[in-house]
Parts: C-alpha cells; structure tokens; sequence
C-alpha cells in the first residue's frame, strides 16, 4: 500500500499528528479507540456535550483513568496536553486554542452545529476531517472552497459509506474502467428464510427499530429466485410490492449519495432512487444500462439497494459497489472471468466492498490530512444536487422538522438550486427549524414553507456556496 511509504516519510518530518475528536457517538468512539493502533495518529481530545460520553471513548479505549483530564478552560487544557494526558471538554474553545491540535474531525451529526465548528477550525488553522455528512451534504464544496483559501484540508472520512465509494470510483477511473454504476446498500438488509417461506428485516438500533417479517406466498416465491435474463424491470417491482411491509430507506441513505454525485460524474437515473431489493450478483444485470439489460437509460448513474439474501449467504455489510465494464474486449474478458461477478452476457461486472468499518479506518484520511495535506475525497467537489425532502403528511405551520429519521418527510436527489422562494431547501438547512405555513402531503419543502432562521452559519455558509458556485449559473 502506498500510503506506508507516503507516511513514514512525513512522519519523520512532520510527527505524530494530534487529533481532537468532537462527538462521541458511534462513529466517533470508533476513532478514539481504534487510534493507539496508528502509529502516526493520536487522538488525545475530545468533545461532547455528554461529557461522560466523552470520558468513556477514552476508557474503552483502555487509557487509564488517571490519565484522563476533563479542562474547561485552555490554561488546564494546555498544561495536561504538554504532558501527554488525554483530555476531554465540551468546550470548543478549549480545541481551538491548542496549536497543537492539527486535525478536527466534525462528528456531532447536527447540521448547524457541524457548520459552526467547521468554519471556526478552519479559520483557526486547521485541518477538517468531516465525519458530519448531514452538513457535508448541505455545505461541504463551500467548506472545501474556504480550506483551500486558508491553506489547510477539508476532507472526507474513509470509514463511511461516501469516502469508500469515492476511492473506489477513483481508483476505477484511475485504470481506465467505465463506471456503469455506483451505489451504497442499506444497513439493513432483507433475508429471505426459505424453510418457512418468509422475508425478514433485523432491527439494529440505527436505522431500522423493529425486526419486522412478511410471508411469502408460493405464487411469489418465484419472483426471490435470481431474475432471468430479459425480466429485470418485471422482477424489481414485483419484489417492491411483495416487500412493501419491510422497513424501506430513509433520508439518512441518500444522504451519502448526495456527496457522492456532487464529488464524482455519477448522477442519479430518477429524483427518488430506485432503491431496488437485489442479490449482490444482481447488481452488474440490474443495475446497468437498457444496452446491458438493466434499468437505467445511461451509464454513469447513482443508486441505492437492500441487499437481498439467503440466511446462509454473505451480505453487503452496508458496503459500496461499482458496475464497470472495460471498452476492450481483452481487457472486459478479464474482467468478467477472474473473479468479479458478470451479468449474463459478460458485458459488465460488479466490484463491491462488503463493509464500511465507520470510525476503525478513519486514521487514514487523518493521517492523509496531517501529514500530507492531502484530502482522501475527489478532486472535484461541486454542488451539483441537493438531498431535498418532501412531506410524507400533511405538515402544520409551527411544526418543527425533524432530523433524517422524521418519518414525516422523505428525501430526494434533486439538482441544486439558490436561496429563493420557490426552490427546494436542502434537507439539512431545515432540521430542527419550524414550518412557516401548512404544507400538504406531497409537497417539496422549499424556502416559502421554512421560517429563515436567526444568525445561523450554516444558512450564512449555503448563501456564499450558492454565491461562489451556482448563482452564476442561474443568472
């Protein structure tokens, strides 16, 4: 791996690189106790409003307590860090006023409070490893815009869904295969128990609440089976229909992918996503253009799906795919044959990384970050889609929106669009702000429905991004 020789080379330079993790929920843990493994990381700050949150990232990750140091103000913060304690806060300031701190990573999840701390840290001369994708969705080309002005690096996290698909569509594209395709899968998935002829979905805590299961009739069991040659379109929605009971996605899925076509040429076929229930070895048949046999109209598109499978079968882990296919028929034969799995004619393949380790692989974009001022993101970041969000009933004027998992709404892919009336929020500018009027079931949330909130940095910060990259475009 490349990475080995690029980072011991800085780090003889440059030094272990001191992170301070802000949010201690899943995903941050994971950084803080996974960190002592990376010889060029130490993660030794962080910060919740929980402060016992905070406190326990370090216990599970075995510092021992009297290393440990809560500090409300810089003076303390300073002295405990000079000599080498680990410290925790829930005051931002105290990150900000250590030099040493080289990288921020945003992990709170909280829109405006992701684009306050993200702002701050990059005026203060630091870098950002944003885990924060609802305010990376909503704000994060003007993020990237701002730390390229400043000199320090914004950039995504590998761990998480985006930051792996991006690598894998980078790498693709760096050896000269065509992306048909590119896509997440749910964390949940759907498994289909054949003894007693039923399809179930596991609660997780996360994303799906409650084990739900629906029986499967004999009439339907067919459709379960892999779709044949010529019958993808027949097969995917009679399988919506049969599964339509099961938990489906939710705006936190498409989150993600919102990034994903704002950092990458993939874009997606329809507004809602397809959100298709598929094996893994139907990716490269369904998910690939009417030339190939698949779904979509052209190549190059983004998508969703619930991996569908067996009990014994190995699932997607929440993982990231690609379905490409080389323009040489040598080269497409290798393809097809050594290994990926191919649709029925060989005409494309799919490669899928079956897993994303959240917070366990994030020393790496750190890493990336600190010591080689490098981001682990594309090149290329432009807000080009919003994830937007529609009513799924009738909503009151006086209501307060909720966050990705408000049931009242539902999330869309939709081309991006400035601050006006009539056009479409983007989902993360409204969570936790209140409807100005009623809104009817089915309606697009835009900026006539929203109440503006009052001095807020994440609104203030999709005015300039809208500014620098759309307003041209518009005029």
């Amino acid at each position: 791996m490349i990475y080995q020789h690029l980072f011991r080379q800085a780090h003889k330079e440059k030094g272990v690189v001191h992170t301070a993790v802000i949010g201690t929920g899943h995903f941050g843990k994971a950084i803080v106790t996974q960190a002592k493994y990376n010889q060029f990381v130490n993660v030794n700050v962080v910060m919740d409003k929980n402060l016992e949150s905070a406190r326990n990232a370090f216990i599970d990750a075995n510092i021992e307590d009297k290393e440990i140091y809560y500090c409300d103000n810089l003076s303390d913060a300073k002295k405990h860090f000079d000599e080498g304690g680990y410290i925790y806060t829930d005051k931002f300031e105290v990150i900000l006023g250590l030099d040493d701190i080289d990288v921020i990573c945003e992990g709170t999840g909280v829109p405006e409070v992701g684009a306050q701390h993200a702002k701050l840290a990059i005026e203060n001369g630091k870098h950002v490893a944003m885990v924060n994708k609802e305010t990376d969705s909503a704000i994060g080309p003007v993020l990237k815009y701002l730390a390229n002005e400043k000199g320090v690096i914004y950039t995504p996290v590998d761990g998480d869904q985006h930051g792996l698909l991006m690598s894998l569509y980078e790498w693709a594209r760096e050896i000269g295969l065509t992306v048909v395709s590119g896509g997440k899968a749910r964390d949940g998935e759907f498994i289909y128990d054949e003894k007693n002829q039923s399809v179930y979905i596991e609660a997780d805590g996360i994303t799906v609440h409650e084990t739900t299961s629906v029986s499967i009739s004999d009439d339907d069991a067919k459709y379960l089976k892999k779709i044949p040659k010529g019958h993808v379109t027949e097969y995917i929605k009679k399988r919506e229909e049969i599964l339509k009971s099961l938990p489906g996605a939710g705006a936190f899925d498409l989150c993600e992918l919102t990034i994903i076509v704002n950092s990458t040429g993939l874009k997606p076929d329809v507004s809602e996503l397809n959100k298709a229930a598929l094996k893994i070895s139907e990716l490269p048949i369904a998910y690939a253009s009417h030339t190939d046999g698949g779904i979509f109209s052209e190549e190059g598109i983004i998508d969703l799906f619930t991996c569908f499978r067996r009990e014994d079968e190995a699932g997607m882990g929440g993982g990231v795919f690609i379905v490409v296919k080389c323009d040489n028929a040598y080269s497409n034969y290798i393809l097809t044959t050594k290994g990926q799995i191919p649709n029925y004619d060989r005409s494309t393949a799919v490669i899928y990384r079956p897993y994303h380790l959240c917070g366990i692989e994030t020393s790496i974009s750190i890493a990336s970050a600190g010591l080689l001022n490098i981001s682990t993101g594309s090149l290329d970041y432009q807000p080009k889609y919003d994830l937007i969000k529609r009513a799924t009933r009738d909503i009151k004027a006086g209501e307060t929106f909720g966050n990705d998992h408000d049931l009242s709404l539902e999330g869309l892919i939709a081309p991006a669009k400035t601050m006006e009336s009539n056009h479409p929020v983007p989902g993360h500018l409204i969570t936790y702000q209140q409807a100005k009027v009623d809104i009817q079931k089915g309606e697009i949330i835009t900026y006539d429905k929203v109440r503006t909130p009052h001095n807020s940095t994440l609104w203030e910060l999709r005015e300039s991004q809208d500014e620098i990259f759309l307003s041209s475009e518009e005029s």
